[in-house]
C-alpha cells in the first residue's frame, strides 16, 4: 500500500487545497449523511471541492468530546473527509479506520477513531482548519473540508408540540435546545437559530463561497444540518451576495417523527427561504417519486428564483414520472413500490453534472 502521489490535492508534502484542479470550484454546504452523499457525487464532477460543515452537533461521540475537551463536535468533519478520500487502497484502508468505532464497555465506547485523531491535532496544533487539512492530506481528500464558524455551536428552536403534550389546547409553542433533541422532536419545528447568536464564519469558508462556481446546499437534517449555515451573519452574506449558482438538493422522504415529521418538499423550500431572507437559488434538484405535488413545489421554487429540476437520484428502483409545466424537467421512469432513502451516488453525480453544465431541460 502507497500514499497517494503528489498529483492529487491530499499528495505528499502538501495539504488539502481546493483550488487547484480540474472541474468547476463548488462549495457543498451541510452535515452528516446528507453532506456526504454530496460529496461521494460532486467527488465524479470536479477536483475543486470545499465542504463547509455545520458545527453544532451535541450527540454521541462527537457530544462527548465536546463536552469534554471544550472542541468543536469533529463527527460531521469526519465523515466529510471520509467521503472525500482518495480512491485508492490507501485512501480506502485510512478512510475506514477514520470511520471506525470502538465497541467495549469502557470509556471509549462508541467513539470513532476519526474523532479522537482529529480532536488530538487539535489540540496540538490550536487550528481546527490546519488539523482538518492534515487529515485531508492523510487521505488523500479530493478537496477541502471547512468547519463553517470558528467556535462550537448551539442550535435552539422554536417547537409547536402536539396538543397532547399541552393539557388538550391547541398545541403550545416551546424553546427546545440542542441538536439532538430538535432532530428527535415530536413537534412541528416553527423556528430556528444558533447560540452564539452572531457567530463569526471561518475566513477560508467566506472566501471560498465567494470565488465558487456552484454552491450546493442539502440535502441533511433540515434545521440542524442544512439551516444553520444561513444563519451564520458573514457566511449567509457571503451565500447572497457570490456570484456563483446556488443549488438546493432535497431529501428524498418526508419524516415521520423528527425535525421535518410531516414536512412536504414545497414546505422544505419555504422553510429555508423563510430563515434566509434574500438568498436566491437557482436550481432546485429533488427526485420525482418524493415529491407530493410537482405543481406546488415549482411554484415555490420560483419564487426564490429558482427552476425546479426533477432527477431520480435515489439508491434502488426506478421512479414515477413527473407532470411537466412551470419549467419543470422530469425524468421518466416506471411507478414502483421501492422508496430508497439514500441517494445514490452515481445517480446524484449525473443529476449534477446536468446541473452544473445547465444541461437539464435537455433531457426527456
Amino acid at each position: 500500500m502507497t500514499p497517494p502521489g503528489p498529483r492529487g490535492p491530499g499528495g505528499p508534502g502538501r495539504l488539502a487545497d481546493a483550488s487547484t484542479g480540474s472541474g468547476p470550484a463548488v462549495v457543498a454546504c451541510g452535515g452528516g449523511h446528507g453532506l456526504a452523499a454530496s460529496l461521494q457525487a460532486l467527488r465524479h464532477l470536479s477536483e475543486r471541492i470545499t465542504a463547509v460543515v455545520t458545527v453544532a452537533d451535541d450527540g454521541g461521540s462527537s457530544g462527548r468530546l465536546r463536552a469534554e475537551l471544550g472542541v468543536m463536535p469533529p463527527g460531521d468533519l469526519r465523515m466529510a473527509l471520509a467521503a472525500l478520500c482518495d480512491d485508492t487502497e490507501w485512501g480506502r484502508t485510512w478512510r475506514d479506520v477514520l470511520q471506525h468505532r470502538f465497541t467495549s464497555d469502557g470509556p471509549l465506547a462508541g467513539h470513532a477513531v476519526g474523532n479522537l485523531l482529529i480532536a488530538a491535532l487539535w489540540q496540538q496544533l490550536g487550528d481546527s482548519v490546519e488539523g482538518l487539512d492534515l487529515v485531508g492530506r492523510l487521505l488523500g481528500a479530493r478537496g477541502r473540508v471547512l468547519p463553517m464558524s470558528s467556535v462550537p455551536l448551539a442550535i435552539e428552536a422554536d417547537v409547536r408540540m402536539p396538543a397532547e403534550r399541552t393539557d388538550g389546547g391547541a398545541g403550545r409553542l416551546e424553546v427546545v435546545r440542542g441538536q439532538a433533541a430538535v432532530a428527535t422532536t415530536t413537534g412541528r419545528v416553527e423556528g430556528v437559530r444558533l447560540l452564539p447568536p452572531d457567530p463569526p464564519a471561518r475566513p477560508e469558508v467566506v472566501e471560498a463561497v465567494r470565488s465558487a462556481d456552484w454552491v450546493v446546499l442539502g440535502p441533511g437534517s433540515w434545521f440542524t444540518s442544512v439551516m444553520p449555515h444561513l444563519l451564520v451573519p458573514e457566511l449567509a452574506a457571503a451565500l447572497r451576495e457570490t456570484s456563483a449558482q446556488r443549488c438546493l438538493v432535497l431529501n428524498l422522504v418526508s419524516e415521520e417523527k423528527g425535525e421535518t415529521r410531516g414536512m412536504g418538499q414545497a414546505d422544505h423550500v419555504r422553510a429555508l427561504t423563510a430563515h434566509a431572507r434574500g438568498l436566491r437559488l437557482d436550481v432546485v434538484l429533488a427526485d420525482p417519486s418524493a415529491v407530493e405535488d410537482v405543481d406546488e413545489l415549482a411554484d415555490v421554487a420560483a419564487q426564490a428564483g429558482a427552476q425546479l429540476v426533477l432527477r431520480q437520484v435515489r439508491r434502488r428502483g426506478r421512479v414515477r414520472s413527473g407532470s411537466r409545466g412551470h419549467g419543470v424537467a422530469a425524468a421518466s421512469g416506471a411507478p414502483t413500490s421501492t422508496r430508497s432513502a439514500e441517494h445514490d451516488p452515481l445517480r446524484l453525480a449525473a443529476a449534477l453534472r446536468d446541473v452544473l453544465e445547465g444541461a437539464w431541460g435537455d433531457v426527456g
